[in-house]
Formats: C-alpha cells, structure tokens, sequence
C-alpha cells in the first residue's frame, strides 16, 4: 500500500504567507526611529564625458538617488527624469567634472552641486534636498595622467 499525503490547502497556505509578509513589511520600511525612510528617485547610468585639454578622454557612468523634498513622491517626479539627465549631460559638456590627474572618476562634489542647481530650476525649489552618487563606473579602467 502507498501511504497518502495529506492534501495540501494552497489558499490557506498563500493566505499564511501573505499576511507574513504584510506583517513584516512595516518593519522593514521603516527607519530606526519609526519614522518611513525619506522618498528618492533613482537614476541609474548616465552616461558623462570626461574632458579635458578640450580632447574626450572617457565616459564615466553615474547612478544617482535623488532625496526629495518635503511633500514630493517619486510618482511625482518620475515624468522628470529626463529632464535631470539631460541637465547632468549639458552641464558636464560645458564644464566637466574632472578629478585633475584621473580620467576614471568625476568630482562628486560638482557634480551634486550642479543637478542640485538644475532641479530647483526643473523641479522648483526645495524639491530635491539631496543628491547621492551610489556608483561611478568608467568606460576605460585606465587613463590616469601621469605628471
């Protein structure tokens, strides 16, 4: 005789696992205070020239968060988007973020100074509170000057 399994009850089981998972999901949302983790808006690889001596030396590609300011979603400013890629594009073509002596990084620091500039002007005041480089990746892995 082949012993039976008892038979499983899917809907119970998925019932289970949901409200799991919705018990767990506060909790992870939330910051150590309690408090909900600020909204931001990831844009990932834009692609940044490298310059100088008026020669292009490489890419660099950048992934940035944008921390929003108060009362902004990121549904809100999702259609915006291009609008900040395109600014961060024109405003590396005509003054480059360049690390003197390294073609494989970018002046972070410039760098969320000019977006910050360009999303108060896209966006309107306040925003964008803050601007987070999360990667730098070079085109070429090489190209530090020497001298």
């Amino acid at each position: 005789m082949i012993a039976q399994r008892p038979a499983m009850d899917r809907r119970a089981l998925i019932a289970g696992s949901l409200a799991l998972s919705a018990a767990a999901r506060p909790a992870a949302a939330s910051g150590p205070t309690g408090e909900a983790p600020a909204p931001a808006l990831n844009i990932p690889g834009v692609g940044l020239p490298v310059i100088e001596g008026g020669r292009l030396r490489n890419y660099v590609f950048v992934s940035l968060r944008l921390h929003l300011g108060a009362g902004k979603t990121p549904e809100q400013m999702r259609p915006k988007e291009a609008y900040f890629r395109d600014a961060l594009v024109k405003a590396a073509h005509r003054t480059p973020f360049l690390v003197p002596g390294d073609w494989t990084r970018l002046d972070g620091a410039a760098l969320q100074r000019s977006l910050l500039a360009s999303a108060n002007q896209i966006a309107g005041r306040g925003a964008v509170a803050r601007v987070e480089i999360i990667s730098q990746t070079p085109r070429r892995r090489t190209g530090v000057r020497a001298g």
